[in-house]
């Protein structure tokens, strides 16, 4: 079963930065799409990007130009650069990791901002 570890979450004030990192195990890390998604309190799950086995990267329109996701198939880890952060980014962040029709998420990192 894939096991899927956040970290990285944590408080940080409006226009500041924070990396959020996914360790995964049990899989083949580099055929999977990795992604993040965030789910505020009360709102849907959201995307806030993705990163496929192919290289390809997409962003949720809320985070483009202020967030980053990167990979390193050798350490079987999916980054997550935030910069700029809102008020409106506080939520629960979630890795996930998809192939075929296997999904796994993560049990998620909170991220709060605020002054």
């Amino acid at each position: 079963q894939v096991q899927l570890v956040e970290s990285g979450g944590g408080l940080v004030q409006p226009g500041g930065s924070l990396t959020l990192s996914c360790v995964a195990s049990r899989i083949i890390f580099y055929y999977y799409n990795m992604g993040w998604y965030r789910q505020a309190p009360g709102k849907q799950r959201e995307l806030v990007a993705t990163f496929t086995s192919g290289g390809t990267t997409n962003y949720g329109d809320s985070v483009k130009g202020r967030f980053t996701i990167s990979r390193d198939n050798t350490k079987n880890t999916v980054y997550l650069q935030m910069n700029s952060l809102k008020p409106e980014d506080t939520a629960v962040y979630y890795c996930t990791a998809t192939v075929g029709s296997s999904y796994s998420v993560g049990q998620g990192t909170q991220v709060t901002v605020s002054s």
